[in-house]
């Protein structure tokens, strides 16, 4: 769940970095009660940062995000963005971290999705939405 895209959109979506930060990764609002996560990532034309509060799941000591932009015909920016440059920052809570994502294929792209999907209903729904197969991007912790 992340919203990009229009004026009033990139305010919602500063709003809740804004709110994460000052409440030690926790945000009320559709978001309340759900795991956040800020993602920055490196612009794939503009090479500028690009910061966007997600959900997320975890898998082991991996963390799992879905590109589902609420079930959009396209993926979202920040998916394009960790493919181009898929070495990211992450904030968990109030700890900053540096990442590597990748795009796992089948079917581990469906287990991932069908777990995040069982704690957040709301994927499936995204899933029907759509045509296009909703990525899935697995983080892993460097250092």
């Amino acid at each position: 769940m992340s919203v990009s895209g229009t004026t009033s959109e990139k305010s919602f979506n500063e709003q809740v970095i804004d709110e994460f930060r000052a409440n030690g990764g926790r945000v009320g609002g559709p978001f309340e009660g759900a795991p956040m996560i800020l993602l920055t990532t490196t612009g794939a034309k503009s090479g500028q940062p690009r910061i966007s509060p997600l959900v997320y799941s975890k898998d082991g000591d991996k963390l799992v995000i879905i590109a589902s932009k609420g079930g959009a015909d396209t993926n979202p920016d920040w998916y394009h963005n960790l493919v181009a440059n898929p070495e990211v920052t992450l904030e968990v809570g109030t700890e900053k971290f540096q990442a590597r994502a990748s795009v796992p294929g089948e079917p581990e792209r469906t287990r991932l999705y069908d777990q995040q999907a069982a704690m957040m209903p709301g994927f499936k729904a995204y899933a029907e939405k759509t045509s296009r197969r909703i990525p899935v991007v697995v983080l892993e912790r460097l250092g």
